[in-house]
């Protein structure tokens, strides 16, 4: 137990993830173009999307419609990022206004679902640029998929998107991002309709936004890391945002000197993999209750800069505490900055607890 929260425990800094959305909304909406402010990092937080919706984001986004539906109340529009399925076609008209979409099973199977629940459904067709994840790789398919969604009835042509640098590695760039804004510019043309939105990047964008090399008629990016954790392509810091949003504290539950090197180390360990040592001697090692289950331990950068991570097992991590800035005790806390991947981790384990500070 830390206080009233019991380790280990991620906190979330709202008010700096209100300063980066603030920050990163006014950049936007100062070059014409709406934000969809993600929260599936943070598994559709209610908290972090009302403070998104408070600090100027267009849409509410998330890959998942169980995260979607919690958040019915948000105030804002909700698009589902993940591209449905056609057994997911009522779920998605009922827990988002807008979705992506590739598939034309599919985009029949919301217009049914939209027309049993009396509704009109917005659709954006997705393009694939290269990164190989979703959407169609032939122009001439996202044409037609246009022009399907036009002739079904209950859907509406809400535009055009794509996804970059989250599979292949593909980094926006003023010649992909203007490949994107000039099929949109044929939809409108050979299919003489309104083509709305160009939904062109996610954060990895957030450096073409900065030094104005985004083409004009790109108009929404798709925002989660960079609101929620600072950063943009490659993770690398964003300018005038903030990094320290999350962070992560673990428990002490043991506090030994031991050797570097087990003794006649010949099995395998719990992951059957072969363990490699190096022998530093004899050294304080602590013991935390925080695991493989909970988050991978790449993914964690110890606040204390004296802290060595050594390795760990489903249930513990093993600190190198020898050169620590200070003094630990059993029953004291560790503080570990995360990854996007240690984020996400964190937040799906059951077993860690989630703090909001504002």
């Amino acid at each position: 137990m830390y206080g009233n929260t019991h380790l280990p425990c991620l906190f979330i800094d709202l008010e700096k993830i209100r300063h980066n959305t603030r920050v990163m909304v006014q950049r936007c909406h100062d070059a014409g173009i709406a934000v969809a402010g993600v929260v599936k990092l943070l598994r559709g937080s209610p908290e972090v999307a009302q403070v998104m919706r408070e600090a100027g984001v267009d849409w509410i986004a998330d890959s998942r419609l169980d995260n979607l539906a919690r958040l019915e109340d948000c105030g804002l529009p909700r698009l589902l990022l993940r591209l449905p399925s056609p057994q997911q076609a009522g779920e998605t008209v009922r827990h988002s206004e807008i979705s992506l979409n590739s598939e034309a099973v599919t985009l029949r199977a919301l217009s049914a679902a939209a027309g049993r629940a009396g509704r009109t459904h917005k659709v954006i067709v997705m393009q694939d640029l290269g990164d190989l994840r979703e959407g169609c790789y032939d122009e001439a398919e996202t044409l037609e998929l246009a022009r399907l969604v036009l002739q079904l009835p209950h859907l509406e042509l809400a535009g055009i998107g794509a996804n970059l640098a989250c599979y292949g590695g593909v980094a926006p760039s003023p010649q992909n991002q203007q490949r994107l804004v000039a099929i949109a510019q044929r939809i409108r043309r050979d299919l003489s309709c309104d083509c709305p939105i160009v939904s062109g990047c996610n954060s990895a964008a957030s450096f073409m936004l900065l030094d104005g090399t985004l083409p004009a008629g790109m108009n929404q990016l798709r925002l989660g890391a960079s609101l929620l954790m600072g950063i943009g392509l490659n993770d690398n810091p964003i300018p005038g945002l903030v990094q320290d949003t999350l962070w992560l504290e673990a428990e002490i539950i043991e506090l030994k000197n031991k050797p570097s090197v087990p003794e006649n180390s010949t099995a395998l360990d719990a992951f059957g993999h072969k363990p490699v040592f190096e022998d530093y001697g004899i050294r304080s090692r602590a013991l935390c209750a925080l695991g493989k289950q909970d988050v991978a331990l790449a993914d964690l950068t110890p606040h204390d800069a004296g802290i060595r991570i050594i390795g760990g097992s489903s249930d513990h991590l093993i600190l190198d505490l020898t050169e620590a800035s200070k003094r630990y005790q059993v029953g004291d806390s560790i503080a570990f900055s995360l990854g996007y991947g240690g984020v996400l981790a964190c937040m799906t384990s059951d077993y860690i607890e989630k703090v909001y500070r504002y």
